[in-house]
Parts: C-alpha cells; structure tokens; sequence
C-alpha cells in the first residue's frame, strides 16, 4: 500500500513549487528572532543615579557630591542611594567648597525621588520609563520570563489547535495575534499591563514558529525536511536576530521599537495567497478534493503532467489511518528505559536553552557595542547551522552533542580567568559559547525524536522539549546574576553545559538505526537492562498502544 510521500513522489523533490514553498516559509520566520529577542533593548538598564531636586539650590560642586562612590571604587558612583540630603543642604550653606570635608562618613538615604538615566544609547527603555531599579530590580527578568512562560503555554497548545483548524489558518491566525500584541504593548500605561500583554505575545509567538515548522514537514518532501528545519528555518530566524540591532540602532525608543518591528511584520500578511494548506492535513480531514487540487497546482508549477486518479480509495483510508491516536503520557513512565531516557532528555533541553537565551539576554553586559555584538550573536548562528546539518549527515548524535556542549561550557569557563583589560578576546569566546550551544540546540530536535518509537515519538519529543521552555524561563535570572559578579553566569552556564555534555553520553546511539516503530525496538540504555518485569510490562505497553491505535 502506498503512502502518501509515494502517492507524491511524482512531484520531484526540488522543483519551482518547492523551491517557492521553502521560500516563503522560512522567510516567514524572520519576524520570529526579533520579536523573541527584542527585550535585550526594551527592557535593557541604562547608566542611572539618584534625582536631586533642583529646588535645593546647590552648587555644581555640592550636586557632584550628593551622589556617594561604590566601597572599594573611585569612578563608580553608586546606583540606588545617595547622600541625606538635608544633612547636604546645612553642609552646603556652611561650606560653599565640599573638598574641604570629608563627606563619606554622611549618612545615606535611598532615591526618594527618582532616579535620572542617561540617555546617551536609548532614549527611553521599560526600565527608565517605570523605574525597574533598585528594590524593583527583580521586575525586569520577572518580564522577560512571563513571555517565556507564554511560550510555554503557547507550545502546549499550537499542535492541537493546528491539528484541528489547519495549519494555514494558525499559521497566519497567529502572526495576526503577534501583530495585534505587539501594537497593543506600545500603549501600555504600567509595567503590569506591559507585562500581561508580553505573556500574550510569547503564546502567539511559539504557536506560529511550530507551524511553520509542520507546515513545511508536511509540504515538502522527506528528503528536504532536515534541510528545511535547519539550514532553512534556523538561518532565516538568524537573519530576524541580526536584523533586530540594526533597526535598534536607528529607532532607541522602546514604544517606537516595537512599532517599527511590527510594521516590518505587516509585510508578511501578503503571503496567505502563496503558501498552501497541508495537503496531508487536509486528507486526515476527508477534504480530499481540496488536497487534490494542490497537488495538481504544484505539479503544474513543476511542469508535470499528474496521474488522472491520484489517490483509490483503499490509499485514502490507509492515510487518514495512519494518523494515529494520541498516546497518553503515562507511557512515558511505565518502562524503566524510557522513563531515563525521558528525563535525561528533559534535563538537556531546559540547559541546552539556559545556555542560548542566557548568552543572548546577556548582550547588554559583555565589553564593547551592544548593537555589534547582538549582531554578532545572531550571525554565529548561521554556521551553526550549517554544521548541524552537517554532522546530523554524517556524524554519531551521541559524540557529536557531547563533544560540543562540553567544548562549549569549558570555554565559557575560562572566560573566568581572562583579564579585565582583554575585553575583546572574552567577547570572542562568549561567541564560540553562543556557536556550540546554537549547535546543539539545532542538533537535538532531531536526535530526540530518534529515540522514541512511532507511536510514542509526537508524545515523547513535545513533552521533553517542554522543558526547554522551563530552561528559557529561569534564563532571566541566570543573566541577574551579572549584577553581582561580573563572570558569574557564564561559570553557571558553562557548568551546566559541561554538565550536560556528559549526561549525553548515557543516552544510546541512533546514527544509521532505523526508526523505532515499538517500544521493543528502542534502543535501551545500557546499564538500564531490562528485568523480567519490566520486559512484561513494555510488552504489555506495545499491547495497550496498539489497541489505541486501532480505536
């Protein structure tokens, strides 16, 4: 019996149609690595120190002195406090040249007024604009995670609504909700209102990349599809990372950041007229005609003459048979093997995304050009995904991740031991960091869906990558650290990243292995044998799925 990538095959694999599909689809992708990244500007923390009244009627020299050094520095003046001012104020009138006192030993009070911000590199940032500084220096990652936790809830439901309405109509339904949020959040009046709309924005904006994702799977052919998810979507989304500071660079207000960005994102509407509905989606849903007649578009475009029957009847149930029933996630628990493989799995995803969004949120605090570097960051992501591509061709999983995520996080520890006055160099480094864990992150969604059987592999794979999104949530915090130790986050990430270098090695090889199609057939980990029980239970699990499929 035919399936429906054979039904197809007279298509070709990379004709005009595809060549057009592929296309449009990852250019569609662009406005996804400047939405998700934008914060590192709108919500970065500019120079800033205490307000002083200019009802005081101070001199230049007294207004100099309000403002007290950081223990231990002669430059830098500290961010959050600053002299009693009434105490300032009799010193003044008394002393009209402060040089002449020692005033260190003045009492310090908190801003009470405010806070002045330099407005050298923005003219206005979420920060200045609602004083997240300071006692309220915890609301600015807090921002950056309730988006992150959008996408969380976002991923958990974009495969059931595409499964259900199409994936044209999410694909397209979604970038219009990211383009509505996104005008909305410049209106916001408070940071609560700021916040609750950026949650909002994160669930629109995963739903729309996992589209696209699909989408393109299921129009194009097998061979295309590990090109398409990584030299294509992976570099376009690079392309949206390194187009988000060159428009920064122009535009330093936050509201009208977001603005230009989403006006950039209009331009994309157009391309509900070019970009098909799944045809695989559209039989499971009985529709056959309409995916007939976007096969036969497509052939056209190829210059094929299509066969007259494209599908009998007994190929149309046995492709809207295979789409099988949903495994619960209980199974992912009832075997000893799969249950290690499971959470290994999860706990190199949520590091794996520590390690990219954390390097990327923590642009603003390397040495050098905020907009170079970010730039920078985003443009080390294209050979990595060239490589990954590569290696996914020509490499064992296992090693490869290994070596790359250990490489990785034991350069992002020796940025602990460069000098200060080395800022270049450190720079370089943090880059080939962001280079392997770009790498890895590419690499896994493949690697991950090898492990599991057919059955268990949707199952598998959606619910460990959730833990990506618990990893991008805590991201925020480990970039906070910085705050209090210059090089503190690069030692956390990179342990973890060496951490999880070695935890890849527990997992079995999948390299020129067929598929798994039960349960049986996954490769078991060895020092996870088996027993007698458990080899009844997983045939007992082969039987229960199987009985679900048959439903």
């Amino acid at each position: 019996m035919r399936d429906y990538d054979e039904i197809t095959a007279f298509l070709g694999e990379w004709g005009p149609a595809q060549k057009l599909i592929f296309l449009l689809l990852t250019v569609s992708i662009i406005p996804n690595g400047f939405t998700v990244l934008s914060i590192i500007f709108v919500g970065d923390t500019p120079e800033h120190r205490c307000s002083i009244p200019g009802n005081l009627n101070l001199s230049q020299a007294w207004m100099n002195t309000t403002i007290p050094l950081v223990p231990g520095t002669q430059v830098q003046y500290s961010q959050c406090s600053r002299y009693r001012l009434d105490v300032i104020r009799n010193l003044s009138e008394m002393f009209p040249d402060p040089d002449l006192l020692n005033v260190s030993g003045i009492e310090e009070e908190p801003c009470l007024d405010g806070w002045d911000y330099s407005r050298d590199q923005y003219t206005s940032t979420i920060v200045s604009e609602w004083d997240l500084v300071c006692d309220d220096k915890w609301k600015e990652p807090l921002t950056t995670s309730l988006y992150f936790f959008g996408v969380l809830i976002g991923s958990g439901g974009s495969g059931v609504i595409s499964d259900r309405f199409g994936r044209k109509i999410v694909l397209f339904g979604t970038m219009g909700i990211q383009i509505l949020f996104n005008l909305l959040i410049t209106l916001s009046s408070s940071w609560e209102i700021f916040c609750l709309i950026n949650f909002l924005r994160g669930m629109g904006e995963i739903s729309n990349y996992v589209t696209a994702f699909v989408l393109g799977s299921e129009l194009l052919q097998k061979s295309l599809r590990v090109t398409y998810s990584t030299l294509g979507i992976g570099s376009f989304y690079a392309v949206g990372y390194m187009m988000l500071p060159f428009v920064a660079y122009f535009v330093r207000g936050w509201r009208m950041l977001i603005l230009t960005l989403t006006l950039i994102s209009l331009l994309y509407i157009p391309l509900w007229w070019f970009i098909p509905e799944s045809p695989r989606w559209l039989l499971s849903k009985g529709r056959v005609k309409e995916a007939e007649s976007i096969i036969r578009f497509m052939a056209k475009k190829n210059g094929i003459t299509p066969p007259a029957e494209l599908f009998t009847n007994d190929e149309l149930e046995h492709i809207q048979n295979k789409h099988l029933k949903s495994v619960p996630v209980t199974q992912l628990i009832k075997s000893r093997n799969i249950l290690v493989i499971t959470v290994i799995s999860m706990l190199i995803w949520m590091i794996v995304a520590i390690g990219y969004y954390g390097l990327s949120l923590n642009v603003p605090n390397l040495h050098g050009n905020d907009y170079l570097n970010c730039f920078l960051f985003g443009a080390i992501e294209i050979p990595s995904y060239i490589s990954s591509w590569l290696l996914l061709r020509n490499c064992p999983r296992r090693l490869s991740h290994a070596g790359i995520l250990a490489l990785s996080g034991c350069v992002l520890l020796f940025m602990n031991l460069i000098p200060s006055n080395l800022s270049i160099f450190s720079t370089v480094l943090v880059l080939i960091g962001k280079l392997g864990n770009a790498w890895a992150y590419s690499m896994l969604y493949v690697y991950i869906s090898e492990l599991y059987p057919t059955p268990l592999r949707n199952t598998g794979v959606g619910v460990t990558s959730m833990a990506s999104r618990t990893g991008s949530i805590i991201s925020p915090y480990i970039v906070l650290l910085g705050s209090y130790q210059e090089n503190l986050p690069f030692i956390v990430m990179g342990v973890l990243m060496v951490f999880s270098g070695i935890v890849v090695l527990f997992l079995p090889e999948t390299f020129n292995m067929p598929l798994p199609d039960t349960i049986d057939q996954m490769q078991i980990i060895k020092w996870c044998k088996s027993s007698h029980s458990d080899s009844t239970q997983t045939r007992e699990n082969n039987v229960v799925i199987l009985k679900e499929e048959m439903l």
